[in-house]
């Protein structure tokens, strides 16, 4: 069923608040609260109904803005309060009938998005000086259960009907797609036989029991519930400092131009271009270094808003990686570029990262928004080719994206000057899913390497770059051209499911976290587990749910 759904429409990810759907987002000074609330009728695509504040790519888009607009137009909230506006129901999770109707890589970027969504909770509480709380007053199902993972605390309503429960296994014949078997053991510790018997109990658990495995830290009775919640943001707020302070930006929408020419689609933006090539597979990203120094002081960097090129820059690349990820998913491998000043460039991450260790808290998001949207270039299923030319800017931050790419190409002609440069941020700034730098995970087998590259932060030419293992190639002027060509040719001629698990097993060496777990299974199991005839054949558990018939399973194990 789902190998043969129609076509789907190219999906957009500028929203804003006014045109919320599913979400209501009010801030009352330092407390903001997020009501989900489904439009029944208001899905992404026709053929569905969203029952049960049941969510599919179009509410967690909501939320994905939901959620940077909190960071950046209200930096001076301490606490998110995240519930429902339905009587009696938190959250159904992912609506069957659109996954059940959905092309399978829909389906698993859907579930990537909505995890990247919830990593982002996470990351505001770790470095934005804001907790989260889940008052789960109702009925908390498979994704609405996650979503509630997500945050710092749970707390459930105590009305003897409401449970909290992660019914995949049973009832569909999938996982938990957007983290929620990680979360439950890795994060809230839950011991792993009370986690399976949570996983594969479909009604799951109402309070006495969830509170007594860790699945909820507490809850209150319908009678007292907003009295209590109010209680516990009281707390929160108090523990992370009191009301804020600051004054936010406004989030304009990310200006783009889209050209289509036969097979070629060209996604032009300020700061980015993305060149998409159908005939020959291939996609091609340019960041445009800025143009200009960075502004005086940190008061100018706020009279700048999102027009700053550090932030310009990176939402576009964000909306250029979802464009690709979503509506163009043949292209397997991604040639990425940048042009402009590195001068210019790292004085960018001079500036920033001052401002930042200064207390500044545009700064700090800046940076923030950068790792994070690096983070999904790390998490991207494409091959991924830097190709470092004259004229070129990977320095500093623009490094990082060399640094993402699973190689990195760089001409050495003694006639052009050509060069990459390391900066301090290199070092710290922007983490991995795995909380490592990207230098580190290079140099996981000579650590030392990386204290010396410490002292190396004057730019470097291609002979040099690839002595230091800056690069994975430097081919001269003569060679160039052709030795290009041929790795990008055998490159797009392989196996694209044999690709993405070489590419995810290769990317986050050394030691795992929740995070890489998460997408490491995301791809891999779920991916697997998605194609299965168990879960989308045509008796699979997944297409067959609301039906009276049972599913049909094969049984063999392996």
């Amino acid at each position: 069923m789902a190998a043969n759904a129609a076509p789907q429409p190219p999906v957009r990810f500028d929203t804003h608040p006014d045109h919320y759907k599913h979400w209501n987002l009010t801030v009352d000074g330092a407390v903001a609260r997020l009501n989900l609330e489904v439009d029944l009728h208001g899905g992404l695509r026709p053929g569905y109904e969203l029952k049960l504040n049941s969510y599919d790519l179009g509410v967690d888009i909501e939320l994905a803005d939901a959620v940077r607009r909190l960071r950046f137009e209200h930096p001076a909230v301490r606490v998110v309060v995240v519930s429902s506006s339905l009587p009696r129901v938190f959250c159904a999770g992912a609506n069957i009938r659109m996954l059940a109707s959905s092309a399978h890589g829909f389906k698993v970027n859907f579930c990537k998005f909505t995890n990247e969504t919830r990593c982002e909770f996470e990351d505001m509480s770790a470095h934005s000086n804001t907790h989260f709380i889940a008052a789960v007053n109702g009925a908390c199902a498979g994704g609405g259960y996650e979503l509630a993972l997500a945050c710092d605390e749970i707390y459930l309503i105590d009305d003897g009907s409401s449970t909290v429960s992660l019914p995949e296994v049973p009832l569909l014949g999938v996982l938990p797609g957007t983290g929620g078997l990680t979360r439950v053991v890795d994060k809230r510790k839950v011991r792993r036989d009370h986690a399976d018997l949570f996983c594969t109990k479909a009604e799951g658990f109402r309070l006495r029991d969830a509170l007594r495995m860790n699945l909820v830290d507490g809850g209150f009775p319908r009678s007292k519930w907003d009295e209590r919640i109010g209680a516990k943001v009281d707390t929160a707020l108090h523990a992370r400092g009191g009301a804020g302070s600051e004054q936010g930006i406004a989030l304009t929408p990310v200006s783009r131009t889209v050209t289509v020419e036969g097979a070629v689609t060209t996604v032009d933006y300020p700061s980015v271009s993305l060149r998409i090539d159908g005939d020959q597979r291939l996609a091609e990203i340019t960041v445009k270094g800025p143009t200009e120094a960075p502004p005086a002081d940190a008061a100018a960097l706020h009279a700048l808003g999102c027009e700053s090129w550090a932030l310009r820059a990176f939402r576009e690349l964000d909306d250029a990686l979802l464009e690709l990820r979503f509506n163009h998913p043949t292209e397997g491998l991604v040639l990425l570029r940048t042009e402009g000043d590195p001068a210019l460039v790292t004085a960018w991450d001079d500036a920033l990262s001052g401002w930042r260790e200064g207390g500044d808290w545009l700064a700090r998001e800046i940076q923030l928004h950068q790792g994070r949207t690096l983070r999904r270039l790390d998490n991207m299923a494409r091959s991924m080719f830097a190709l470092i030319e004259p004229g070129s800017c990977f320095a500093g931050v623009l490094y990082e994206v060399a640094l993402s790419a699973d190689r990195s190409y760089m001409l050495d002609d003694p006639d052009q000057d050509n060069f990459v440069q390391l900066h301090a941020v290199n070092f710290g700034a922007f983490p991995t899913h795995n909380k490592r730098t990207r230098l580190d995970i290079r140099f996981l087998g000579a650590p030392e390497t990386v204290t010396q590259l410490r002292s190396q932060l004057e730019p470097v030419d291609a002979a040099e770059a690839q002595d230091l293992g800056l690069v994975t190639l430097s081919p001269d002027d003569l060679d160039w051209e052709d030795e290009v060509r041929i790795e990008i040719e055998e490159r797009v001629s392989l196996s694209p499911d044999g690709l993405t698990g070489m590419e995810q097993n290769l990317r986050f060496a050394g030691a795992e976290t929740c995070e890489t777990k998460i997408f490491g299974r995301l791809t891999a199991w779920q991916n697997w587990i998605f194609q299965r005839p168990n879960a989308v054949g045509e008796r699979g558990a997944l297409v067959m749910y609301g039906h009276p018939e049972k599913p049909v399973f094969d049984w063999k194990r392996t």
